[in-house]
């Protein structure tokens, strides 16, 4: 059966449908020997369908991991500058996995990992609005009215953020300590959120996604998703 290229590379643990788009466009990708093209569709079964000059076959089995990333380490599969990535922590792990979203290099906390892109393209879709929370370390101390400004949308370069649930934790002299609850993805978001009421982040820690908590996990290690964690997500994020 034809389907669009970058939903089979999803499904076969290639990439996220958003990073399979971009692969094709970078002539990464080949469907018998020409180059693919935005848009195209193929059959897994008929088409030889290559990236990098590797033929993908279908995926047998899912994974599902949850992953601590530790600070400076890239959110990606591989680097060309040979820097520290996700991949270099996942020993023991056969399956294709790729990461669903994204860390900044300098955040650390809870990464989701699998092969399934179906449910991948589910958790960052915007029209989702998956619930992901935060621990952030910001310098100076929060008024009442500045955490108003955060939950109630704080205007970027790239629109206005979504609502958003603050709870403070602590504070010190010089800094403050809150949890935040974001309902989507702008690139490097609560920094900016931040910067734009005057306060810079010095910690940033992903602790939670739907629900699905980092717990103890110690930073650089992973493990599996529960069946019931799995099932979880699948019920409200693809069926959602």
């Amino acid at each position: 059966m034809e389907e669009r290229l970058q939903k089979i590379l999803s499904k076969c643990g290639v990439a996220s449908r958003r990073k399979a788009e971009e692969m094709i466009l970078e002539g990464l990708v080949t469907i018998n020997g020409a180059p693919a093209v935005l848009g195209m569709k193929a059959d897994l079964e008929k088409d030889h369908i290559k990236v990098r000059g590797k033929l993908i076959r279908d995926v047998e089995s899912k994974v599902y991991l949850i992953f601590n990333k530790p600070e400076k380490c890239l959110t990606s599969m591989s680097d060309p500058e040979d820097r520290l990535t996700v991949k270099g922590f996942l020993r023991g792990i056969k399956a294709k996995v790729f990461p669903v979203g994204r860390l900044d290099y300098n955040s650390e906390g809870l990464l989701i990992l699998t092969n399934d892109g179906d449910l991948a393209n589910s958790i960052l879709h915007p029209s989702k609005k998956i619930p992901k929370t935060y621990l952030v370390k910001a310098d100076g101390f929060l008024e009442d009215k500045e955490i108003a400004k955060l939950e109630k949308g704080i205007k970027l370069e790239d629109g206005l953020t979504a609502p958003a649930k603050v709870k403070k934790i602590k504070k010190t002299e010089a800094n403050s300590w809150i949890e935040i609850t974001i309902y989507e993805g702008k690139k490097r978001q609560i920094r900016r959120m931040l910067e734009r009421i005057g306060h810079s982040v010095i910690k940033l820690k992903r602790i939670k996604i739907n629900g699905i908590s980092l717990g103890r996990l110690e930073p650089g290690t992973f493990r599996y998703l529960t069946a019931e964690e799995v099932k979880k997500l699948k019920k409200e994020v693809v069926s959602g």
